[in-house]
């Protein structure tokens, strides 16, 4: 079914929730008929709240973000969001031909922004993720978490209520994944961003969410969910993210086993 959006010409939160999935399925053709992949999905994220979506490789996290940002349509259910989402990746997705501030403007461009206004508006984003100075640097002359941190700012140059991000850190080492953890908690909680955000990384998940939500194995399911009370700013060897971790790795792990027996 069509996703449909849901935002006041000014702008303004109308709405109780940031996206709301309601009974969705999704199903892609296979050599032997129709494969299930998504399986009645109910879930809502509310204005302002950071929702990580966690399961095995397989499970149907990164489809689920495609249909709420409409890059595909549900076989079954609806999508409802307050706005048009904007999309972060695994990679980055910078056009190498460009400056990073001419990325950001690309955003600001494709909004209908005033060309006077947007280099002003493109510093400002660029300070907002810590780069202020990097405007007029190619993309092969930034570091890898320097190039995610402007694929950040690009995607917050969209000016959209609800942020998706697709496993954006998993290609980074672990020391720059870390400190882009604390840098997204940071403009999270300066801006009022929704975030729905996949990982694989239980600790990952833990560390930045205020809700953990489990994902089946294929068909993708919800199988629990978790609401994570651990003040922030957390540490990711923190004894409380470790312990409530080691309880959702023992339900992932169980997730994982009965997909096999299957």
């Amino acid at each position: 079914m069509a996703t449909t959006l849901a935002k006041a010409a000014d702008g303004a939160d109308t709405t109780e929730y940031a996206a709301r999935i309601e009974h969705v399925s999704k199903s892609f053709a296979g050599p032997a008929g129709p494969q299930l992949v998504l399986d009645d999905i109910t879930l809502d994220v509310a204005p302002g709240e950071f929702v990580t979506l966690l399961g095995a490789s397989g499970c149907g996290k990164s489809t689920l973000l495609n249909l709420v940002a409409g890059l595909d349509k549900p076989s079954a259910g609806s999508i409802t969001t307050n706005g048009r989402p904007a999309l972060m990746f695994q990679e980055h997705a910078l056009f190498p031909w460009l400056t990073a501030g001419k990325n950001i403007e690309l955003a600001l461009r494709l909004r209908g922004v005033p060309k006077a206004e947007r280099r002003e508006r493109t510093e400002g984003l660029l300070e907002l993720v810590r780069l202020k100075g990097a405007y007029g640097k190619r993309v092969h002359e930034l570091s890898g978490g320097m190039r995610q941190r402007v694929a950040l700012a690009r995607a917050l140059a969209q000016d959209s209520q609800i942020l998706l991000m697709d496993e954006p850190f998993a290609a980074l080492d672990a020391i720059t994944r870390d400190v882009l953890h604390d840098e997204l908690t940071r403009i999270w909680r300066e801006t009022g961003l929704s975030v729905l955000f996949v990982t694989h990384n239980v600790r990952e998940a833990v560390r930045l969410a205020q809700r953990v939500v489990l994902l089946s194995s294929r068909p993708g399911r919800i199988a629990r969910e978790w609401t994570v009370d651990i003040p922030q700013p957390r540490r990711i060897e923190d004894a409380p993210v470790a312990e409530l971790s080691i309880e959702i790795t023992e339900e992932l792990r169980g997730e994982i086993r009965r997909h096999g027996q299957h």
